[in-house]
């Protein structure tokens, strides 16, 4: 493990080091401690210093704010000089989310254009850099390589094959003109029911320390080598630090708790090795340690990772994580700064941040020396990125606009053998490899569905939905892998989604799993795979004779024990990405069973955190490869209460709805309700987190409606109303009366989050359908729509 690593730095076997200081001649000062220093001559002209010192105060504030692109304009990057700019999973280039890759690189050149105009007054003109989500391959952007996800890559245990990703990801990265990855997330994720969990290499921290060390050599290069942030190189980031893999019940965004040397033992272990690595920014969590926000906490921001680990780079803030803070609003907080922070991630509220920290230092609240501090870190960046050296805009470097480089032939055969590389044999009762020349029938709705098998983080954040394979331009389904590889072997393969009763092939291939998520929108309660699709194919074949593959796509191991049972052989696929073929590489044979887990798997579906490998029904390190003897397994105990519990009872929830709810604009579906459709247009918006909540607008005589499992419940609805309905707004359940909730939308106006419950008594019934209808273009937002026994009864209220 990496924790001698850690031990060496800090002066001692226990990381309470960090806090309580060392004692020894390698001690490393406190970021914060006084250095006697001689005067210090002029800086070189055009160096981050020399730069620094001909910056106003306001100049040098934007240089740590970064906003969204799409709450600003280059005329914005022109007059305020940002330093730095993100695009969110859901934000592409000129509104458009599947924007073309062209797209992307006409507006970097844009905002490069806008940053580095010269300034009338004389002030340096300093090119702004432009960050991007690219965890899995530059998967924002239609076209490119979407490589799997961290945790296939995790079951890989390949660091050389990780370093190769991170250089192909690197590259299209450039081809489209951006500067900047926040990847790779260096989590050690010890509670599956996370929704980030796939976004985490590993359980152990040694496997997560040497693949995210590898990931940021391949981005940025190695130190001391040639190339270093050069030509088809990016500027890397290792986040989320710290403790986001460890909170309490596996709740993003939440607390965690406990000894700070224990926990940094196991979620601090990657970052020395980051740091080693040369990453140039660090981001911080969102979480809470032992009651404090990460984007608020100076021992372990500045102390911690500056003073004892030896960072020197940029630390940037998540998305808003600094308005957590207590006493903090997105707009208005010197507290992230003083902690630690160095950069905003503020998509929308820049206007307001730039003002109040600009106001902040004249009143001293902030020491212009904190704020210098910052952006000399930002200019240092740039620096080592070559932006400052005279930096040509991005459609003229090495790379840029070399579609060819995009989704190239060489990196999609990279991703498909990571694919193959990360396929884990959980069972095989003599099944694999498939027998040359043999008839499939291949089933699943998961079987012929790239966006499904890329996952969440894929043209768009939350990934799915939408979606359709014309957005993965060049992506080969696990089907099509199947059809070729069957075609090549002598046989045949044909697909079936629902199963075919009159057809006999010699085995069937079934492919299911979790539907795409990203952040806290995939946290669980717990970890019953509640979907039946699979199981009922299995079972199916299984009543006829027919011997059975199933391929389970997950972002997780997840308790699957009835699935196990009535498959003959059973692999964990995870989300393999845009190169499907790589599954039937291992099918066939083409390709060796290698993977093992990089996670243990749950025997249990309560989603409690695992006591050991005796709480495992497969360890860590687990996998079969075809040389293991044809024993079959004892059946595996299908017992899980969880199964039992009411799902239907959260119909919209933290930005998704429930499993068994749809959304409809007058039949025009709304996958996870969002998009428009027959005058309604739903967008995402913050509440707690990103896009929790949704706006629902309302053109003349449109109706929304959610559809669920029938139910005698209340309904109680998280609701927001900006300005009052201007006609008659009215809330239908079931084939009930129309209820008029004008009133009460109106007495809502500008008052902030409120609760509507409505019950039999107003509405006459309850039962699977909610409704709602207005006269007039009207807008409101929703947080949370559930059900309620406890209100059934109630009277309606707003």
């Amino acid at each position: 493990m990496a924790i001698g690593t850690i031990g060496q730095r800090l002066c001692g076997a226990a990381l309470i080091a960090l806090l309580a200081g060392c004692h020894g001649p390698e001690q490393i000062r406190s970021a914060s401690a006084p250095i006697a220093t001689a005067p210090a001559p002029a800086p070189a002209a055009g160096s981050p210093e020399d730069l620094l010192a001909r910056m106003s105060l306001e100049r040098k504030v934007a240089q740590i704010i970064q906003p969204d692109i799409g709450s600003i304009t280059p005329e914005d990057v022109r007059q305020y000089r940002f330093g730095t700019i993100l695009n969110g999973g859901n934000s592409g280039p000129f509104g458009n989310d599947k924007a073309p890759a062209a797209d992307w690189l006409k507006l970097a050149d844009a905002f490069w254009e806008a940053s580095s105009a010269t300034l009338a007054d004389g002030e340096p003109a300093v090119p702004a850099i432009w960050a991007t989500d690219a965890v899995h391959g530059h998967a924002n952007v239609p076209g490119a390589t979407v490589f799997p996800h961290n945790i296939a890559l995790g079951a890989t245990g390949d660091a050389d094959l990780v370093r190769r990703i991170g250089a192909a990801t690197a590259t299209e990265i450039e081809v489209t003109g951006l500067d900047w990855t926040f990847a790779p997330t260096v989590a050690v994720a010890r509670d599956d029911r996370w929704g980030r969990t796939y976004e985490s290499y590993s359980e152990d921290p040694a496997l997560v320390t040497k693949l995210g060390a590898a990931m940021i050599e391949g981005l940025q290069g190695r130190p001391g080598e040639p190339g270093l942030l050069g030509a088809g190189k990016v500027a890397a980031t290792a986040k989320h630090y710290f403790g986001d893999g460890g909170t309490s019940q596996g709740v993003d965004q939440g607390d965690v708790n406990g000894d700070l040397a224990a926990l940094m033992e196991i979620h601090a272990a990657p970052y020395p090795a980051a740091i080693d690595a040369g990453v140039a920014s660090v981001m911080a969590s969102f979480n809470s340690i032992n009651g404090t926000k990460m984007h608020g906490n100076k021992p372990l921001l500045t102390d911690a990772l500056r003073g004892r680990l030896g960072f020197g780079g940029v630390v940037v803030g998540d998305w808003n994580g600094h308005g957590q803070i207590k006493g903090c609003t997105n707009s208005d907080c010197p507290q992230a700064l003083l902690a630690g922070l160095d950069i905003y991630m503020v998509p929308e509220d820049w206007k307001a941040l730039h003002a109040s920290l600009v106001a902040q230092v004249k009143n001293g609240t902030i020491p212009m020396a904190r704020l210098d501090e910052a952006v000399l870190r930002v200019l240092r960046m740039k620096q080592k990125l070559g932006i400052l050296d005279g930096e040509v805009k991005p459609s003229a470097r090495p790379n840029g606009g070399k579609w060819d480089l995009l989704g190239s032939p060489g990196h999609r055969a990279l991703a498909r053998e990571a694919v193959a590389k990360s396929q884990v044999i959980l069972k095989n009762a003599g099944i694999l490899p498939l027998k040359p020349g043999a008839r499939i029938e291949v089933a699943g709705s998961a079987a012929d569905n790239v966006p499904q098998q890329a996952g969440g983080w894929s043209v768009t954040w939350q990934g799915g939905g939408d979606l359709t394979a014309a957005d993965f331009p060049g992506a080969t389904s696990i089907y099509a892998g199947i059809a070729e590889a069957a075609r090549a072997s002598g046989g045949e393969a044909r697909l079936a989604v629902k199963g075919d009763p009159a057809a006999k092939p010699d085995i069937a291939i079934v492919v299911f799993g979790e539907q795409p998520y990203a952040e806290f929108v995939g946290d669980r309660k717990d970890l019953a795979f509640r979907d039946e699709e699979g199981l009922a194919l299995l079972k199916a074949y299984k009543a006829r004779g027919i011997p059975t593959v199933a391929v389970f796509l997950s972002g997780r191991p997840l308790w699957v024990n009835r699935e196990l049972n009535a498959a003959d052989a059973f692999i964990a696929a995870w989300l393999p990405g845009s190169e499907g073929a790589g599954v039937a590489d291992v099918l066939f044979g083409k390709a060796q069973p290698t993977g093992r887990l990089s996670f243990s798997w749950p025997a249990r579906c309560d989603g409690a955190p695992l006591n050991g490998p005796e709480g495992a029904l497969f360890p860590l390190g687990y996998g079969l490869g075809f040389a293991v003897p044809r024993i079959a397994p004892v059946p595996f105990d299908e017992t899980c209460a969880a199964l039992s519990h009411d799902a239907g009872a959260t119909w919209f929830a933290s930005g998704k709805l429930g499993t068994q709810v749809q959304a409809t604009a007058d039949n025009a579906l709304l996958p996870d309700l969002r998009g428009s459709g027959n005058g309604i247009v739903v967008t995402g918006v913050d509440r707690r987190a990103q896009e929790d909540a949704r706006r629902i607008a309302f053109g003349p005589g449109a109706k929304l409606t959610l559809k669920g499992p029938a139910s005698g419940a209340a309904f109680r609805i998280t609701y927001l109303v900006a300005a009052r309905p201007a006609a008659p707004v009215t809330v239908t359940a079931g084939g009930s009366r129309a209820l008029d909730i004008t009133q009460g939308l109106s007495v809502a106006e500008g008052k902030g989050w409120r609760e509507m419950v409505l019950s039999a008594k107003c509405l006459g019934e309850t039962g699977g359908t909610l409704t709602f209808a207005s006269e007039a273009p009207f807008a409101f937002q929703i947080g949370e729509v559930t059900r309620d026994e406890t209100a059934a009864g109630a009277e309606c209220s707003f």
